[in-house]
């Protein structure tokens, strides 16, 4: 590896593993010479650790649709709710880790998340083995679990550091998008791992699927993951760097509360990530309340979704970082609406079946747009805070520059990780909406606030003369 052009730092100073206090991404020289393969060293190990946080938030999706069918005797309405759960201790704890990571160390901390989520994991697996197993502790295992998606705060927040202004949305939509797949791999892969005992015996013995009259091992969409959990926390503690310009205390970080920008931007992405985690949690119970009995198959269906959005998440913040965050999240809030009123149109009414497939299609449409947007609004965060810090310096010096532009990479890594935080939140509220109110009633509510959130956009961000165009 090269030493950078102002020779202040040698090649050993950005090995794997240490703690990195020269870093100028924008600096040219040092970004081609160094920065990158550094930066995309840490990317790289920190979108599979984040998959993985998401598996773990999202397990009990998948989880729900076949509990009945082995002989834990919940209701309708206790199925929703644990599908909601893990969204409350999700969107709880990405407000910890937002502040946290920065304080702590990033690579220490993206190692011992990722390790911590084996105890939910095992948990699981031996509840499930047991159908005595009583309501409040699947309910605490589910919060438990929920602690997975609080990982996307903080590794979203620490790989925006890494990067220079112009790859900020694509490095975003990379992290978060293919971390996002998560939910696709655990839709798509517990279900067949559960079918047969691929574990052996140290998985447990299995249970009987009265639906279908055969044995399923449930306890493998859990075990599975236990394994690939501390390759990834060893990857990272051995891998990974720590910044020291995305270091700091609460104290430094606590001023984005202070910020218009970030409570309008946590608006915004509520609605783009809201929409899309909320629907992975929810979507397979749809599947299977209002179609299985003409023969459609959550398990077969629901993973595609959420594979949808987070693909189109890199998409939306590579466009965005051609045309304009604000623009692509405008767009991805007219698509979401329009998509969801397919989806209403094609549910079951009045006795009429419905529509599987223009409801399945509406919902894919909707999956995709919400990708495009939680692509663009990463990328509009970085620019907004850096173009108001900097404008503020303008003409100050080169000094007054340098630490404009360090506040405004802190107030954006903070603002990231706080903004994805209310907005995981979805992922209780949407579930927990489709369990006490009508699906039909719930969808109408999602589209008027798509189009607050459209509003918001438009004023603050889009239109000629906005106060902050990104």
């Amino acid at each position: 590896m090269s030493t950078p052009t102002t020779g202040q730092a040698g090649a050993d100073t950005y090995r794997p593993g240490s703690t990195i206090a020269d870093w100028r991404p924008e600096d040219t020289s040092f970004w081609q010479s160094v920065g990158r393969k550094v930066a995309n060293r840490n990317l790289w190990i920190s979108i599979p650790a984040l998959m993985l946080g998401f598996v773990v938030w999202q397990v009990w999706s998948v989880t729900v649709v076949r509990l009945g069918d082995v002989g834990f005797g919940f209701s309708k309405s206790q199925l929703f709710w644990l599908t909601a759960i893990p969204g409350i201790t999700g969107g709880t704890f990405r407000i910890l880790y937002t502040f946290i990571g920065p304080m702590f160390g990033e690579r220490k901390f993206t190692a011992l998340s990722t390790l911590v989520l084996v105890v939910p994991m095992l948990w699981l697996g031996l509840a499930l083995q047991d159908t005595s197993t009583p309501y409040w502790e699947m309910a605490l295992i589910a919060a438990v679990c929920g602690i997975g998606g609080a990982n996307f705060s903080s590794s979203m927040a620490n790989i925006g550091f890494f990067f220079p202004k112009r790859e900020k949305g694509s490095a975003n939509g990379l992290n978060g998008g293919l971390g996002n797949l998560g939910v696709s791999v655990v839709q798509l892969v517990a279900p067949l791992v559960v079918t047969a005992a691929v574990l052996g015996a140290p998985a447990g013995d299995p249970q009987r699927d009265t639906v279908k009259n055969k044995d399923v091992w449930l306890q493998n969409g859990a075990f599975l993951w236990v394994p690939l959990l501390v390759i990834m926390a060893l990857l990272a503690w051995f891998f990974m760097n720590d910044l020291k310009v995305a270091a700091a205390p609460f104290s430094q970080q606590k001023v984005i509360f202070k910020r218009k920008h970030n409570w309008l931007m946590t608006w915004l992405y509520v609605g783009t990530f809201g929409s899309f985690i909320g629907f992975a949690a929810g979507l397979p119970m749809l599947i299977k309340d209002n179609f299985q009995a003409q023969g459609y198959q959550a398990t077969t269906y629901a993973w595609i979704g959420p594979a949808v959005g987070a693909f189109t998440r890199w998409a939306g913040g590579w466009l965005a970082d051609k045309v304009g965050g604000a623009r692509v999240t405008m767009l991805s809030f007219v698509g979401m609406a329009a998509s969801l009123v397919v989806v209403i149109m094609a549910l079951p009414h009045s006795g009429d079946q419905g529509s599987f497939w223009a409801f399945y299609i509406g919902f894919l449409c909707a999956f995709f747009f919400s990708g495009i947007g939680n692509g663009s609004t990463f990328r509009q965060i970085p620019v907004i805070f850096r173009n108001q810090h900097t404008q503020e310096a303008a003409d100050k010096g080169p000094d007054a520059q340098a630490a404009a532009l360090k506040q405004s990479e802190m107030e954006a890594g903070a603002v990231t990780g706080f903004s994805a935080a209310i907005a995981a939140y979805g992922f209780f509220f949407i579930p927990a909406m489709f369990a006490n109110f009508s699906v039909t009633s719930s969808l109408w509510v999602f589209i008027a606030f798509y189009v607050t959130c459209l509003a918001v956009c438009w004023w603050f961000y889009a239109r000629k003369g906005a106060e902050a165009p990104s």
